[in-house]
């Protein structure tokens, strides 16, 4: 069955048009609120709802509360507060649901709502195909006692500091360090220049002004660049850069360069290897970079492609009953830490390692060599149908054979915006860019 709202993350889109308007949120709180009254039963139960600090957040959390209250359920709200800050505290309060509004990396004008387990994990496709079929029916607005009621947590931001500093050793001291941390002036900005600190570095900061308009605004995890010239600037040792809901990283190091997901990735299990602990094996996505595969593989150490996407990852993961996986975009999934992808949790077990290992990140990736990959990302309307487009298919056809047995195409649709994207990975940089660009110029025939 076909899902009509649920993307690859939660239901998502641009502010004011459907489904992300305030009646369609308000919706969508009742349909989740009665599935919930339905499978608990009697009582009441109760979701935290935590978001990140674009503009329309504010409204949508208001529909959102009135969505659940109308369905009997009550609402504890934090206010901003990362993605996996709302996982953890759903699980360490015992409540029933978590939900996070928030369109991560996108930009302002767009918004989302995406959903956590009691557990902290996020739910399968099976619950959210009950939810909209929920929608499909008439609501059944709760009276008198049954209503529900909604109240805040004034202390959120801190328990999740202290969480995030409990992921490592309580020996880990970070002082001596200069650090850039750019929270893209999302979720994080009042919370992940606070861990650094804590644990002793030196921190400035950058992304951590929001005024509901700025989230992701050449500035963050999909902006590194911003984050490149400040580490720059204040000789710092590492730069670490977030994205709008903080569960992904991209770090920088003190010559201004840049390292992905795939690489730090390697660096969590070359590390676990170091310290003697058993590394049976990691997830990576169908993007994963192949250096990145081989020099796991050298260590002994398989890797597991699955679809593009976190979800997809968390589920190999616990189906190996793995701890380690990720994604080139820097959502890093620590299984052992977290319940779900964090980027700060991600950036202290690579400052772990750094300080573990008295080691630098170059030194850490001395085993890895990168393949050529290039990611263009093309709007066309219903990126989906990309099958239907033959020119297309017949031009992956032609530049696979080109590449060999040195290469690889995929074309994937994007799962939360109108988007086709194009990666192509070659022995030459130069015949990458060129392949993706040609597959690019044909997408949008």
């Amino acid at each position: 069955m076909t899902r009509r709202y649920f993307g690859t993350d939660g239901v998502r889109g641009t502010v004011g048009q459907g489904p992300m308007t305030a009646d369609f949120v308000l919706r969508l709180g009742h349909a989740v609120g009665r599935q919930l009254v339905r499978q608990r039963g009697d009582r009441h139960p109760t979701v935290l709802i935590g978001k990140d600090t674009r503009v329309s957040g504010y409204m949508l959390e208001s529909a959102l509360q009135a969505g659940f209250n109308s369905a009997g359920v009550n609402v504890r709200q934090t206010g901003p507060l990362p993605t996996p800050g709302v996982a953890y505290l759903t699980r360490a309060f015992r409540l029933d649901l978590g939900v996070v509004i928030s369109a991560s990396h996108n930009p302002y004008a767009d918004n989302g709502v995406k959903f956590f387990s009691a557990s902290g994990q996020k739910l399968p496709d099976d619950w959210e195909l009950a939810v909209e079929a929920m929608l499909d029916e008439p609501p059944q607005w709760a009276q008198g006692a049954h209503v529900g009621r909604a109240w805040r947590i004034n202390d959120a931001q801190g328990r999740y500091v202290e969480f995030c500093k409990s992921t490592v050793g309580g020996d880990l001291s970070l002082k001596g360090m200069k650090l850039v941390v750019d929270a893209a002036h999302g979720a994080a900005y009042h919370v992940a220049p606070d861990v650094f600190h804590e644990l002793g570095a030196d921190v400035v900061t950058v992304g951590c002004g929001p005024d509901g308009l700025n989230i992701n605004d050449g500035v963050g995890a999909t902006a590194p660049q911003a984050l490149v010239e400040a580490v720059r600037a204040h000789g710092a040792d590492l730069g670490i850069a977030l994205d709008g809901d903080a569960d992904r990283v991209q770090l920088v190091d003190a010559s201004g360069r840049l390292y992905n997901g795939d690489e730090l990735l390697y660096v969590l299990a070359a590390d676990r290897l170091a310290a003697g602990q058993e590394v049976p094996g990691v997830v990576g996505t169908l993007m994963t970079n192949l250096g990145v595969e081989l020099a796991l593989r050298e260590r002994g150490v398989p890797l597991v492609r699955a679809k593009v996407g976190d979800r997809y990852v968390l589920e190999e993961l616990a189906k190996r009953d793995w701890a380690l996986g990720g994604e080139g975009s820097g959502h890093l999934l620590v299984l052992d830490k977290h319940t779900t992808g964090d980027g700060i949790v991600s950036a202290l077990q690579v400052l772990q390692a750094m300080r573990r290992q008295d080691k630098a990140l170059p030194e850490l990736l001395a085993g890895v060599t990168l393949s050529p990959q290039v990611l263009l990302n093309v709007r066309v309307s219903e990126p989906g149908r990309w099958q239907d487009n033959t020119a297309l298919v017949a031009a992956c056809a032609a530049v696979e054979r080109r590449l060999g047995g040195g290469g690889r195409v995929l074309i994937r649709p994007s799962g939360t915006e109108p988007v086709l994207r194009v990666m192509v990975e070659a022995l030459d940089a130069g015949q990458a860019r060129a392949c993706a660009e040609e597959l690019a110029t044909k997408a949008v025939i």
